[in-house]
């Protein structure tokens, strides 16, 4: 029973092919927010699109957001630029794991930016072993590593079961962005 009673700070991957990695993650962070607690959100990849819950995001006390992305790296014709934001933005990411700011911190897309070797697998896994005591923090992108999915204490895979984009229907207002 004593187990069961323990606190610790929590990794939480979401990963998979399936929508709605990004929005549980966001999901979480408000839940967190309404319990008082400091949230730090860190997209990497996403850059170019003023999402609905970047706009809450940025004007939400005890939320600091940064969209440090160029867009979406698929598209780049620019990689040593992307490479370089990336850079940026981990390190940023690697200090809020060790300071005492936040409650939460998200990292969201970062398995594309290990996946892309923009920021090596090893300097990720150093730093989140080192995180400070109490720390939660949320991974999100497709194709985690196995050694993420290792390291991780809650792993959720979303799974495409069916998406209106495959019939042609375009991202939708408040529901994708």
């Amino acid at each position: 029973m004593d187990r069961l009673r323990r606190k610790q700070g929590l990794i939480l991957l979401n990963t998979g092919n399936g929508k709605g990695k990004t929005t549980a993650a966001i999901g979480i962070a408000f839940r967190a927010l309404g319990h008082g607690m400091r949230v730090g959100m860190l997209q990497f990849i996403k850059g170019k699109w003023r999402t609905g819950e970047r706009r809450l995001g940025e004007n939400t006390p005890n939320l600091t957001w940064l969209t440090m992305g160029r867009g979406f790296t698929w598209e780049s014709e620019d990689p040593a630029r992307d490479r370089a934001a990336a850079a940026a933005a981990w390190e940023v990411a690697r200090q809020w794991l060790l300071g005492n700011d936040f409650d939460l911190v998200v990292l969201d897309e970062i398995t594309y930016v290990v996946n892309y070797g923009f920021v090596p697998l090893e300097e990720v896994l150093t730093a989140l072993k080192a995180r400070r005591e109490g720390l939660h923090v949320i991974l999100t992108g497709r194709a985690a590593h196995p050694e993420l999915i290792a390291l991780a204490d809650l792993v959720t895979e979303m799974r495409a079961v069916k998406h209106p984009y495959a019939n042609g229907v375009r991202a939708q207002k408040g529901i994708e962005f």
